[in-house]
This record gives structure tokens, C-alpha cells and sequence, in this order.
């Protein structure tokens, strides 16, 4: 999820669903560490707003010194817990090393894993594949979990599918490897007492609820981004809060509004913002136009947070038009 769960992203998200488990996006280990002297951009690489927990810093890399360093800012900086991503399979990671090839080395990751626990009392997880090109048996995926739980992690948000990373990009990598939900709860079966999280193809309340048969946890990633509004009923129904609330859409646009408005006076541009939210009404009437009018709208330098009330008044035109149409003649 580079370059989509950035903390406006993650402000949004929190606004629908009060007790889900955020995620950074992965963020390398030498973009916090080669910047040590750029107070600026270390600052903004570990930024979140405090509404935001409980909310994770997902790393990525290889080096176990490096990643002990990052980790001990991620709890200085109050992190949750730190995740090392040993899932991503795209041809970035993969050159510098890290990502979804390191599931052909568990006894790095182990490594990374043990420096990493050491240093901070927050918990730290591990975000895998079921395995990678040919290690398609489960016998390989569990060793590679049995080799790094040695170091006490027992925590893994599990991607189940295997990535290809000769021949596939990381797009095909989410859509054409099998999905093995198989194998992760065979994991879980076999090893209750650890927490396993599984990722991959989960698209509905209902599909999560049937993997909470076999799970502990379930991870949605480019689906809560695109159709946010999933997460809308995942407090009552997942969490069992009584006390809360599921706040309508216009309800979430106007909370927003409020956070635009104070973003902007620190010089944050709108279209960083609303780029996030344009899922917000996948599914309804008028959608459509409020995509289109955020989109063109949204990069002009004038911008604020009219534009998105004014596009919010897209979707109540398109509304009050269906509605018309539906209405019963005579």
C-alpha cells in the first residue's frame, strides 16, 4: 500500500471505524535512517494524528541493525506495534532486497525479528506470503513461520497466496497466484496460540466473518481503500461495541471538512487529501460524479473544502433525479 495509507488516508479510515487496526504504508528502512539529518522528512515519515490509534508502522528491509534503529523510533514516536512487510513483490523491493524475497531467507528475517524485539517493549509482527515462486508446499510456508516465531514473534498477517516474483507485477501478484486460504488455517489449527491474520481476496463483512471461523484477525487492503464504507458496520459487528455508532457518509464528509480545513492552514493541498476519499460512495447513486468532481476540481490552487461540499451536492442532485425518476406516475 505505498503511496495510499499516508496519514490523511488513515484520518479518513478512522473516521468510519473506531477500533480496526491501521497500517502505515511500508516505509524502508534507509528513507528513515538516510535522512537522520532531515529532521523534516524523518518527521514526516513517522507523522500520524493521535485519533488514529491504534495504528502500526510497517517496515521494510533487511538489515537487522537498521531495522532495530527504525523500530526503536517507531516506539519513540508512539507506534502501536512495528510490522516488517516480507510480502511486497514488487521489483523495487525486490532489488533492495527485502519484501517478499526474504521468504527464501528465514533465518535473516529471524535475525531482523530477534534485533528488532530487543530494543522496544511494543509488539512486533511480521507480514508474509504462503510462499514465493516455487515453494509451493505448506511444509515450506510453515517453516519459515516456525524458523522466526523461535525468535517469540507470534504474530503473522499472512497474504495467501504466493508471489511469483519472476514474470508477475505486483498487480498480477494480488490477482492471479491462487489463493490458499487452506493454508493459513491449517497454520492457525496447528499453532493456536500464535495470532494469525489472513490477507488476500476478502472483500465483504460477510467473507471476513466466515474467516473469523478459522482466524484471529482479517486484513483488507486495496478493498477498504477503494470501498471504505466496508468498514462502516466493523465496530458492531466484528468488535461487538454496543456503543457504537455507524455514522452516515455525509456524517464522515463533514468530519473531514473540519480536518481539511485545519490541514490546509498548515499548507497541505487539497487533492493530497481528497484523493483518499473518492471510494467514499463506491456503489451509490452519483458516484460517479463525485469522483469526476473531486478529480478535476480538487488540484486547483484555490481549492478548499467547498469543493468537496460542493461535490457532496453532486451525489444529492443525482439522488433527488433517481428519486424523481422512481416516483409513481398518477
Amino acid at each position: 500500500m505505498m503511496g495510499w495509507t499516508d496519514r490523511h488516508a488513515r484520518y479518513f479510515l478512522r473516521l468510519i471505524s473506531r477500533h480496526s487496526l491501521l497500517y502505515t504504508e511500508m516505509v524502508n528502512t534507509g528513507a528513515l535512517l538516510h535522512n537522520d539529518q532531515k529532521v523534516g522528512v524523518q518527521k514526516r515519515l513517522l507523522a500520524y494524528h493521535v485519533s488514529e490509534h491504534p495504528v502500526a508502522l510497517q517496515l521494510g528491509g533487511s538489515d537487522p541493525v537498521a531495522l532495530a534503529k527504525c523500530t526503536v523510533m517507531a516506539e519513540d514516536a508512539g507506534f502501536d506495534e512495528v510490522n516488517l512487510n516480507v510480502g511486497c513483490p514488487s521489483d523495487r523491493v525486490k532489488s533492495g532486497n527485502f519484501g517478499a524475497c526474504l521468504m527464501a531467507k528465514p533465518e535473516l528475517v529471524a535475525d531482523c525479528v530477534a534485533a528488532m524485539q530487543e530494543k522496544v517493549k511494543i509488539p512486533v509482527t511480521v507480514k508474509c506470503r504462503v510462499g514465493i515462486d516455487n515453494m509451493e508446499s505448506f511444509e515450506s510456508f510453515e517453516n519459515f513461520i516456525s524458523k522466526v516465531a523461535e525468535t517469540g514473534c507470534d504474530t503473522f498477517i499472512v497474504h495467501a497466496r504466493n508471489a511469483w516474483l519472476k514474470g508477475l507485477n505486483p498487480k498480477q501478484n494480488r490477482e492471479i497466484p491462487p489463493l490458499k486460504y487452506d493454508f493459513v488455517h491449517r497454520l492457525k489449527n496447528e499453532n493456536p496460540a500464535f495470532t494469525i491474520v489472513i490477507n488476500g481476496g476478502i472483500k465483504t463483512m460477510e467473507m471476513v466473518k466466515q474467516q473469523l471461523q478459522y482466524v484471529d484477525g482479517a486484513m483488507l487492503g486495496r478493498e477498504a481503500y477503494h470501498n471504505p464504507y466496508i468498514l462502516a458496520a466493523v465496530d458492531k459487528e466484528i468488535y461487538k461495541d454496543k456503543t457504537a455508532s455507524i455514522k452516515s457518509r455525509e456524517e464522515i464528509i463533514e468530519q473531514m471538512c473540519e480536518y481539511i480545513d485545519s490541514e490546509q492552514r498548515k499548507g497541505v493541498a487539497l487533492h493530497s487529501i481528497t484523493r483518499h476519499i473518492l471510494g467514499l460512495f463506491q456503489g451509490q447513486p452519483g458516484a460517479k460524479a463525485w469522483r469526476r468532481y473531486l478529480s478535476e476540481n480538487g488540484h486547483r490552487e484555490d481549492a478548499d473544502s467547498r469543493v468537496v461540499k460542493q461535490a457532496l451536492q453532486q451525489i444529492e442532485r443525482r439522488r433527488e433525479h433517481t428519486q424523481l425518476i422512481e416516483m409513481p406516475l398518477g
